[in-house]
């Protein structure tokens, strides 16, 4: 003689029927192929299949470091990654209106498929071709061989090494460097091509630090040197790899009087022009 099952109603709103709904289709627990059966679900949670877990006891700080590796990771590029991240965020209850609205226009608004296949290159090292438009709205194609997405100051960029060096004015050494603004590149002009991946090309330059900054330097992952000068009273020598001369002198030059250049000579003489181009401007004589 078979066994009867017990019934049981559950007073829920229509809401919390679509979420339990949604959790039994989840774990596959379906009357027939369609239809999400909750008694399935509250089965397997009593016999203890399903575990239940707090979901509101995250720390505020867990939550802000989370918050802040998505930022991270779309500025370097791994959006998947990100992605990955805001959905285990909005699983959890105890997260503000605020941050749950920002995290849900941010899935909404991804990258376009143009930017991720980028990332895929990259993490394939697979060389590519793009078109890129610049800021007097001329078009570009670059051939590829090396890149990165790097954040310069307020924007992100693909720091890339191409066949093209047209229009680069950085020193000889630099010249195959470019450093191109994401949300210029022209979409759906992105294809793989043949052929090896390669570096960004990269120069030595040494620099002495004075007063202030001397002490407050924090080293940075492409010093090669760090040290203090023994013959010279409170002068940090920092001998530093650099891939492009422009971002290098935009930095330095927040730093004067307190930091100087002192090789390679061609880096060196355009700081020292731009310094005399600088003097011009401000009506300074420039005594011999």
């Amino acid at each position: 003689m078979s066994r009867k099952g017990q019934s049981i109603t559950l007073s829920i709103s229509e809401r919390d029927k679509a979420e339990l709904e949604a959790i039994a289709r989840e774990f596959g627990m379906m009357w027939g192929e369609e239809q999400p059966n909750i008694s399935k679900l509250i089965k397997a949670i009593a016999q203890r299949k399903l575990l239940i877990g707090n979901n509101n006891d995250w720390k505020e700080s867990r939550i802000r470091a989370l918050h802040r590796c998505i930022n991270a990771l779309t500025d370097i590029g791994q959006i998947e990654q990100a992605q990955i991240i805001a959905n285990l965020l909005l699983e959890r209850s105890e997260l503000s209106l605020p941050l749950r609205g920002e995290i849900e226009r941010f899935l909404e608004n991804l990258p376009p498929p143009w930017r991720l296949e980028i990332d895929r290159y990259i993490l394939r090292e697979q060389p590519f071709q793009l078109s890129y438009q610049d800021a007097a709205e001329r078009v570009f194609n670059f051939t590829v061989r090396h890149a990165k997405v790097t954040p310069h100051e307020k924007r992100v960029y693909l720091d890339c090494w191409c066949e093209e060096t047209e229009g680069n004015f950085d020193i000889p050494e630099l010249v195959h460097n470019w450093s191109l603004r994401l949300d210029r590149i022209t979409e759906a002009a992105v294809m793989p091509i043949s052929g090896d991946w390669r570096s960004l090309a990269e120069i030595e330059v040494e620099m002495h630090l004075f007063a202030g900054l001397a002490f407050a330097y924090q080293a940075k992952p492409e010093d090669n040197i760090n040290e203090w000068l023994p013959d010279k009273a409170r002068v940090r020598r920092v001998v530093r790899r650099v891939s492009s001369t422009f971002w290098f002198n935009r930095e330095v030059m927040q730093y004067a009087p307190d930091c100087v250049v002192i090789l390679p000579e061609n880096v060196r003489d355009r700081l020292k022009q731009k310094l005399l181009t600088l003097c011009q401007l401000y009506d300074i004589e420039i005594r011999s």
